[in-house]
């Protein structure tokens, strides 16, 4: 029998104003209609030839030059021109983009604050992403707890200030989560949050742990580790080379396997992978739930706005995760939200180990403080200051947060139609390079997760080639963007299904020889996968941005551009340099 969530949620948008809540969920009865499946389908043909007249490209040089490209991506993409206040937004709060020349498709998470917010309450005070030092303007300062989570739960909005009561109003709003039935309790970093909710979850009574990630990811790890100290029994997902979609009667059979344990345990769920850009159904969750499991939403990828698709306004996990920095486009130090059903606080353990994970207070502060830049991802920075507004409303402190407000501005359907076209016109891009000389050309960029598609996530996972076929290591296409002024994300694909052993055995060796390592056949140490290259698109990317990385990639189309790269580099430092 179809459950009431699963009645309601097949009435969710299929038009496109909304991400489909049926992605990649097996034998569901809902229907697209005829005419929004028709759209769909003339948005992947129009899209697989926005860069016309040219199908493929063998020479950076024969790129179409950017006011071009843009006229024919507008033709393509009509709809974008309709987000013109996103570009409004960006050239006058987030102008350090401009100025810098910067480039950023390695964020995840939400954004707090505006440059232009920080540089008004703060004038003369630096935010670039190139600097070593950045003159931080510290609003409000960082402090640890010792708590016990279920007492946090409970009890903490006893406690808090009226600052820190601001800033949670304002995240849970911007969440659209409700403060009546959850609380929220800020860490340091995502492996923070993970660890401390692996360390207080009933794993003696619950015994099962269930992850879906495509990618490997060092909070997922932490807590996995600390699940597997504490008697889990750990499984994960699959999914199937080379589109990596979940392998679906795998998941379904761990999720309603008739086990000994009546409590399943916990299934934790992100809707879309920040690697890939792959998008799951949200019917996984209410299948979970159905068959006895505690569910953890991990919302760290979606983009903003997302919460506010159908189908998570009627499911309500028990438990989510979403990570929050300081400002787009400079060091993206930040801290993470747990936030837990408040009718759960109850099955949560106390723990000792657990009162020593990084729980944040965040105490108000003023002037700017010089905080070393760090270079690590949104969830794995520590946190030590951050900053907004100040305005006096009746001696109360009130706390703006203007890069949250500008998403609420733009709203859901804008800014999902914004990277959709986007992030499609970079995939067909990148996928239309192809190296000379040879009979059908050979590809130097290969995606992996899904291609052109109308729903997926603002994320594209790839690897370069050279013209011999053989992969170019991720680290240094990093390494040469950064020199290039954009910002690009590494990943390690995981837990993939291959139909073909050949190809299993082809990307292990390829993966082995790319990053040094030994495959050994009697050890399962070397797990199948492979790293890749990830940019992730913001509600405030814009097509220069794209173009740029395309441009930048259509460089390796050029045999000799490793050799003038090192060159180039030694003649700038005096110095020789290992590309």
């Amino acid at each position: 029998m179809q459950s009431h969530w699963l009645r309601d949620v097949s009435k969710a948008c299929s038009s496109g104003c909304c991400p489909n809540a049926f992605v990649g969920f097996p034998e569901s009865n809902a229907q697209i209609p005829g005419s929004a499946a028709a759209s769909r389908h003339e948005f992947e043909v129009c899209t697989a030839n926005s860069l016309y007249p040219n199908s493929h490209f063998t020479n950076h040089e024969s790129l179409p030059p950017f006011e071009e490209s843009f006229a024919c991506f507008n033709k393509v993409y009509p709809q974008y021109s309709q987000t013109k206040q996103a570009d409004h937004i960006r050239a006058k709060e987030y102008c350090h983009l401009s100025h810098s020349k910067h480039v950023c498709l390695d964020y995840v998470g939400h954004g707090l604050f505006s440059y232009s917010q920080l540089q008004t309450q703060f004038p003369g005070s630096t935010l670039f992403p190139s600097s070593s030092l950045s003159l931080e303007p510290a609003i409000f300062d960082i402090s640890y707890k010792s708590i016990n989570l279920n007492s946090q739960v409970l009890y903490g909005t006893r406690e808090e200030s009226q600052f820190e009561s601001d800033i949670r109003k304002r995240i849970m709003a911007f969440m659209n989560i409700s403060e009546a039935d959850y609380s929220m309790v800020l860490t340091a970093t995502q492996s923070s949050a993970f660890k401390l909710l692996s360390e207080c979850y009933p794993f003696q009574s619950s015994k099962n742990l269930l992850t879906v990630y495509d990618y490997q990811s060092e909070a997922v790890q932490v807590m996995i580790e600390s699940s597997k100290k504490r008697g889990a029994n750990v499984m994960s997902a699959d999914f199937s080379w080379p589109n990596l979609e979940i392998q679906s009667e795998k998941l379904r059979g761990k999720i309603v396997s008739r086990s000994k344990y009546k409590r399943r345990g916990l299934f934790v769920f992100p809707l879309q992978s920040w690697v890939t850009g792959s998008r799951y159904s949200c019917l996984w969750m209410s299948m979970a739930r159905e068959n006895g499991w505690h569910v953890l939403l991990d919302a760290s990828a979606l983009g903003a706005k997302d919460m506010e698709t159908l189908g998570l306004s009627l499911f309500n996990p028990d438990f989510l995760i979403c990570s929050f920095f300081k400002v787009f486009g400079v060091n993206p130090s930040g801290f993470c939200c747990l936030f837990i059903k408040k009718s759960n606080a109850s099955i949560l353990n106390d723990s000792v180990t657990a009162t020593m994970v990084g729980v944040l207070h965040l105490v108000p502060s003023s002037g700017p403080a010089q905080i070393p830049e760090k270079s690590a991802k949104v969830d794995e920075v520590m946190d030590t200051s951050f900053e907004s507004g100040n305005s006096e409303i009746s001696n109360t402190p009130r706390i703006e947060c203007r890069s949250l407000d500008h998403a609420d501005s733009l709203g859901l359907i804008l800014i999902s139609s914004r990277t959709r076209g986007l992030i499609n016109w970079l995939v067909n891009a990148l996928m239309s390079l192809r190296h000379p000389n040879s009979e059908n050309g050979i590809p130097a960029v290969k995606i992996y997760g899904p291609k052109i598609m109308f729903d997926r996530g603002p994320a594209v996972a790839f690897n370069v080639f050279d013209w011999k076929g053989e992969r170019i290591g991720p680290a240094l296409i990093q390494k040469l963007a950064d020199r290039n002024n954009i910002s690009l994300s590494l990943g390690f694909l995981q837990h993939i299904w291959f139909s073909d052993k050949h190809e299993e055995k082809v990307l292990e060796t390829r993966t082995s020889e790319a990053e040094g390592t030994t495959l050994s056949k009697k050890s399962h140490k070397f797990p199948a996968g492979i790293s890749v290259v990830t940019a992730a698109l913001s509600f405030i990317t814009n097509f220069e941005d794209i173009y740029r990385l395309w441009a930048f990639i259509s460089r390796f189309l050029d045999a000799d551009f490793l050799e003038k790269e090192k060159w180039r580099y030694k003649a700038l430092n005096q110095k020789t340099i290992e590309v």
